[in-house]
């Protein structure tokens, strides 16, 4: 059974490959289509509306399942931001280092106890027959005070979880703990009540 990952992001892709594909799905993403399909406008007002809008539009393009997923980083000192515009964080053409570079200008001389923060990873997912269901995992933290290279992307290497700075983990290691690690194993779980309801039928 085919299912469509809908986002441009390579690493999204790989993280919900190692848990769809041991269920029997393949993976589908915009490069196997072999055409680029539209952007999305993220007008929703929480990751929950973001990542739907992303999901149904992958829906309505392929056909197919569609799983999305809308992340940010939400930081206390700034009152929730960059939350909702975690991605374009630093402007136009904004990129990881970017974001990263403003955020931490944000919070120059903030001390540690004030730096805390929070990831949050939302996957929606739809289906033809016009069901849905999304769920939510967070990661609490606290934002460095510099850059620590390595793994990840994003704002990994400014973001202390409780067993060190995301961009020093392994894979493994952030799966374990992370937001979208959190969110994925939900979403396994969910998405198993879709494939075998109480009625025997399939998703």
């Amino acid at each position: 059974m085919k299912i469509y990952i809908a986002t441009k992001n390579k690493n999204k892709c790989k993280e919900f490959q190692r848990i769809l594909e041991p269920m029997g799905f393949t993976v589908v993403t915009e490069n196997d289509l072999g055409r680029e399909l539209p952007d999305v406008e993220e007008t929703g007002e929480t990751f929950e509306e973001n990542a739907l809008l992303k999901a149904n539009s992958g829906l309505k393009e392929t056909g197919m399942i569609s799983v999305a997923d809308d992340s940010g980083l939400c930081v206390d000192y700034l009152d929730g931001a960059p939350g909702l515009y975690s991605a374009r964080f630093s402007g136009e053409g904004a990129t990881y280092e970017s974001n990263n570079l403003k955020l931490l200008a944000a919070l120059k001389d903030v001390p540690e106890e004030k730096r805390t923060a929070v990831f949050v990873s939302c996957i929606a997912c739809v289906f033809p027959d016009g069901r849905s269901f999304t769920v939510r995992g967070e990661c609490h933290g606290k934002i460095a005070a510099e850059i620590t290279e390595g793994n990840g992307f994003g704002y990994d290497p400014i973001f202390i979880s409780p067993i060190g700075v995301f961009s020093a983990l392994s894979p493994e290691q952030k799966d374990s703990i992370s937001h979208r690690g959190q969110s994925l194993r939900k979403f396994e779980e969910e998405l198993k009540k879709y494939m075998n309801p109480e009625d025997g039928s399939e998703c």
